[in-house]
């Protein structure tokens, strides 16, 4: 079944969380906050409407870009975030649910992203997302521009192995501990080209996510946005039913399962705008705002 237009909603809905992807969903063309954006917050928090914004990005990014201007609409509030696509989640300033990758997966990755570099199979560069800082050891200005779009707090190491010495198992996590969140992989070609060819074995044990047009994240089998969604639900006292999800891209698929109101951009991914239950205007035309508006009016 094709997704509705989003004109088709004729009137306004019971909704109490709004849950938007980033890039090619609530960010325009350049990757900036749209204008509009912060009048539709302070009208949704006076509603009583969450508004989330959920990302494969760095919470420590995601806070860089909305912290301080949210706390000036929101007359001292915080925003709540899902980042890192779903490995952290955080309430109002408080992080409520932290997951992450083993470090055998972690070392593999890092020996295998190596060879293929070294062997000139792809222009590649890996990504370890720790909770408190990301680490890269590739230096080249392409590389780390590209990185700092989404990794706000960034260390370079020598030799990424050396990250392993400073993690914890995510079973053995406890505040104050570092922990892998997830493995990104940044593939100046096609991500989806190069996850098929070097990643189908990982599949088994781990999530292969294409989260964009050269990223690729390896995480946790039992973590996505959608469970970031269900933990923002249970805390906020939410149903899917009074939930709205926005998103683009093969990140956002499973997360348009945890909301009634899915929307797909028109710019999106055919996979996307097959699942989704209406199609927004795309990112350059507003479409997250646009839709908002109709939908709590």
């Amino acid at each position: 079944m094709s997704a509705a237009d989003w004109t088709s909603i004729d009137q306004p809905q019971d909704i109490r969380l709004v849950v938007a992807d980033m890039d090619g969903t609530l960010l325009d063309e350049h990757s900036r906050i749209p204008e509009g954006f912060w009048g539709m917050l302070a009208g949704l928090r006076a509603r009583g409407v969450e508004f989330v914004p959920a990302s494969g990005r760095q919470y420590a990014t995601l806070r860089n870009m909305f912290a301080a201007k949210a706390s000036e609409t929101l007359g001292g509030g915080e925003l709540s975030y899902i980042a890192e696509n779903g490995n952290v989640v955080a309430v109002d300033g408080e992080i409520v649910e932290v997951h992450g990758v083993d470090l055998d997966i972690t070392r593999r990755i890092i020996d295998m992203v190596n060879a293929s570099v070294t062997a000139g199979e792809y222009d590649m560069g890996l990504v370890v997302c720790g909770l408190d800082t990301a680490y890269v050891q590739r230096t080249d200005k392409p590389f780390l521009d590209e990185v700092g779009k989404y990794y706000a707090a960034l260390k370079i190491v020598d030799d990424l192995h050396g990250v392993l010495d400073i993690a914890v198992e995510p079973d053995d996590y406890v505040p104050g501990e570092e922990i892998i969140l997830k493995l990104a992989i940044l593939d100046f070609g096609s991500s989806e080209r190069m996850a098929d060819d070097k990643l189908a074995h990982v599949r088994d044990d781990y999530q292969v996510v294409v989260s964009g047009r050269h990223w690729v994240d390896i995480m946790n089998p039992a973590t996505d946005k959608k469970q970031g969604v269900e933990a923002l639900q249970r805390v906020l006292g939410v149903t899917p039913a009074q939930t709205a999800v926005f998103g683009d891209y093969l990140n956002d698929l499973l997360m348009l399962e945890a909301g009634d109101w899915s929307f797909a951009m028109s710019n999106g991914h055919p996979d996307l705008r097959a699942a989704a239950r209406y199609l927004a205007p795309s990112n350059t035309e507003c479409g997250v705002l646009r839709v908002v508006d109709r939908l709590i009016a």
